[in-house]
């Protein structure tokens, strides 16, 4: 994996992804060229940089680990490990906040602003994640991430291999 370049984004080739956290939406992009948009679901606290305040970052991020490859859809992870139980909906914990399916894991490219200190996304743990079927989107409404359905999820997962570029924004 290589890191992306500030200097180089958006990429002329190869894939990327802006995320419209105005608009709740997320577009993959292949240089110039729109592949696929989907509706997602980001922090209900808003758009920010502090750790702690359950809010989405923006700026220039990329995926720094993919990870559940092997596991199926709808596995339940926690600190980013299987939990061996598969999401249930009758057996869901109401208000709990799912992480299921896959994870791409962000790390921020913009020191002082997402990466580094008390502002760095990677150390945040800003994923793009899946989530219940029962959860809206497109509207705000996670504890910071990226949520999607697992459809939606699984063909990113498949596109956006680590060190592929990340463009959150409002």
């Amino acid at each position: 994996m290589r890191t992306p370049r500030l200097d180089a984004l958006p990429p002329r080739d190869g894939p990327w992804l802006e995320i419209d956290l105005g608009a709740q939406r997320l577009t993959l992009w292949r240089g110039r060229e729109a592949v696929l948009s989907h509706a997602i679901s980001s922090g209900i606290a808003g758009n920010g940089q502090q750790e702690g305040s359950g809010q989405t970052p923006q700026g220039w991020h990329y995926v720094r680990a993919a990870i559940g490859a092997d596991r199926p859809r709808g596995t339940v992870f926690r600190g980013r490990r299987p939990t061996g139980e598969i999401f249930d909906p009758e057996q869901a914990v109401p208000g709990r906040d799912y992480i299921l399916t896959r994870i791409l894991w962000l790390c921020g490219l913009e020191p002082g602003y997402n990466r580094g200190g008390d502002v760095d996304s990677q150390r945040r743990y800003i994923y793009l994640h899946g989530t219940p079927p029962d959860q809206p989107m497109g509207v705000a409404a996670s504890h910071g991430c990226i949520r999607l359905r697992d459809d939606d999820l699984l063909a990113l997962f498949a596109a956006t291999p680590p060190g592929t570029p990340v463009w959150l924004h409002d």
